[in-house]
């Protein structure tokens, strides 16, 4: 399996660097998590961004999302067209969402028009979403919208287990277990004045611990303000975690192979 990290700032951008955006692949099979501001440009450095297989959005907040807009015009107008229409799978709800998109973004003339580029559809969190040689599953966080972190599998190489946007009470390491690689959010610093319950993000120490209660074997610590000293952070994640934290950095890229991730993880 094989990993590229297209963004890995908190709510807004930081310098040369988007927000939520991970591609996920597996022989042929080229699938988007999340697809935040600036992350766009990042996956067309890597993919033809008219040949991925679909798109998954863990939650409809913006920095997860609003480059769905971007890839919307450039699916329409660019020179070179898509041969089809581009999956987007949404989270419960993301087809309303999208909805009240359309009627404040639409041309007057043709509002039906707005996102016939996708072909969107839910996904059923207690299902999996097979797309390809993956297989997702879901998990519900704790947010301050309705969110689900997702795990991908393709039945031979170690999983990958994506956390999106959550606190500490959804205590996913269940739904993270033996996955090889977690790529997890750390944005809260510093005391929360939430009820620990209702905060909807990590500290890195508690995305440290949750890397470790799953047995993960590489931690991929994300959604970092650049203000906040993310070498700091990837520091305390690896006091937590005890094993290697990588840096959600857009460019690297990570790949993995054999059951488990018995082949280490190097970067491609």
């Amino acid at each position: 399996m094989r990993l590229t990290i297209l963004g890995g700032s908190a709510a807004g951008p930081n310098p040369g660097q988007g927000c939520s955006g991970y591609l996920v692949e597996s022989g042929q099979t080229q699938v988007v998590l999340d697809l935040g501001p600036g992350t766009l440009p990042e996956l067309r450095q890597h993919v033809d961004f008219r040949a991925i297989d679909g798109i998954i959005l863990s939650h409809m907040h913006l920095d997860h999302s609003l480059d769905i807009l971007a890839l919307r015009y450039a699916l329409a107008y660019n020179p070179v067209a898509p041969t089809q229409r581009m999956p987007l799978w949404l989270p419960p709800g993301g087809l309303a969402f999208l909805d009240r998109l359309r009627g404040a973004l639409s041309e007057p003339t043709n509002p039906e028009d707005f996102f016939a580029v996708f072909e969107t559809r839910e996904y059923d969190p207690e299902d999996v979403l097979p797309i390809g040689e993956l297989a997702f599953t879901f998990a519900r966080t704790v947010h301050y919208v309705p969110c689900w972190a997702i795990r991908a599998a393709n039945g031979v190489d170690g999983d990958l287990f994506y956390t999106a946007d959550t606190g500490p009470s959804a205590n996913l390491s269940t739904a993270a277990r033996d996955a090889y690689v977690v790529v997890a959010e750390g944005t809260e610093r510093g005391e929360s004045r939430e009820p620990f319950e209702a905060r909807g993000h990590l500290t890195p120490s508690e995305a440290g611990r949750l890397a470790r209660d799953a047995g993960a074997s590489l931690l991929v610590l994300a959604h970092l303000w650049g203000e906040d000293n993310p070498f700091s952070a990837v520091a305390e994640a690896e006091t937590a975690f005890g094993g290697e934290v990588l840096l959600a950095t857009p460019g690297y890229r990570l790949a993995w192979a054999g059951e488990d991730g018995r082949a280490p993880a190097h970067p491609w």
